[in-house]
């Protein structure tokens, strides 16, 4: 009862705050879970925030609130953006486990290949199922992926053998799913619990892109680093930078039609292209660690390892009422249609 109280006050407050920006400014408070040294805080909020402001002659103004600075979970990020708590939330879909089937689709094993075009793809994805459907609750301003998903452990993983006993951290449902599979005991949690992990021992290892590594001093806590070579990435996670709807709605048009210009399809390239970019930088940081790359042959075996993830997939999706199979086939071609 509190919680709803809250939120039915969060969202008047924010509803007739809205409304009074018709004639003055407007504030759009930006809440994630991340540092401010992470690449989607550092090098994609805040140089978008810049450019909204400079198209909207400052009327509106862009605020990020890092490392959930204004209260709850990772998990709470999107309803409190649904709820009114806040603006707008930069969040994982997956974080709330089994709510968002569809988005999923994306973070099966081996479907990404790059990072630019399958955010690419998502935003696709978005527009003509998702925000009507899934994410209907709030207005989507983005929708991207980070780069592949690489494997951090304190001891070294060369081979399929070498996951059996480890005790790994997987960011999503589908991702522990994967962990599973290969022989690992994976464990679920938000990135931020990472390094503190790691140090008392509880995980062995994590899997996470390149990008985020610098912002947790990963390359500090273990010193092996294993990717997957060929074109397919062992796995990818799904953003999305979801605004509350009143907020949205009340904006003046002139204002809404500056934000929509700033948002959709191109801001989730630049996504990408940021992930891309920090994947590369965030190598670098782990110069001096033993980077572990497995050959074709060796990935053919952990693809044909997690087999039974897309097999649960698909009959999860059955159960939620889509076609789990026909929706592979069409995150495979969104991602060939934006190569």
């Amino acid at each position: 009862m509190q919680r709803l109280l809250k939120s039915t006050l969060g969202a008047l407050v924010l509803t007739a705050a809205a409304g009074f920006a018709q004639a003055q400014d407007v504030t759009i408070r930006v809440h994630h879970f991340m540092s401010q040294k992470a690449p989607l805080h550092s090098k994609f909020l805040v140089p978008w925030a810049e450019r909204v402001a400079a198209a909207s002659n400052g009327r509106i103004k862009i605020e990020p609130y890092d490392s959930m600075s204004l209260g709850g979970r990772p998990g709470d990020l999107y309803d409190q953006a649904a709820d009114g708590a806040v603006e707008a939330v930069l969040t994982l879909p997956g974080y709330t486990t089994g709510r968002f089937n569809r988005a999923e689709v994306f973070e099966l094993p081996f479907i990404m290949e790059d990072s630019v075009a399958t955010s690419k793809a998502f935003w696709d994805l978005v527009q003509s199922d998702l925000q009507d459907g899934e994410f209907k609750d709030t207005k989507i301003l983005a929708g991207w992926v980070h780069g592949p998903g690489v494997i951090h452990s304190k001891d070294p993983i060369t081979k399929l053998e070498d996951m059996a006993g480890k005790e790994m951290r997987g960011p999503t449902r589908i991702v522990t799913d994967l962990l599973a599979e290969l022989g690992a005991t994976p464990v679920g949690m938000p990135l931020p619990k990472i390094p503190e992990n790691l140090s008392k021992g509880v995980i062995n290892g994590t899997v996470i892109p390149w990008e985020v590594t610098p912002s947790i001093k990963l390359a500090e806590l273990v010193h092996n680093h294993t990717e997957l070579g060929g074109a397919k990435a062992l796995y990818t996670s799904t953003f999305v930078l979801a605004m509350n709807w009143d907020v949205y709605e009340g904006m003046p048009d002139d204002l809404r039609a500056i934000l929509d210009a700033e948002t959709g399809k191109a801001l989730s390239q630049f996504a990408g292209e940021v992930m891309r970019d920090a994947d590369t930088f965030g190598r670098s940081k782990a110069e001096g660690n033993a980077i572990i790359q497995l050959d074709e042959a060796e990935v053919a075996r952990w693809i044909a390892a997690s087999k039974p993830v897309y097999d649960r997939w698909v009959e999860r999706a059955t159960g939620e009422g889509f076609d789990g199979t026909a929706a592979i086939e069409q995150a495979k071609a969104l991602i060939a249609a934006n190569q």
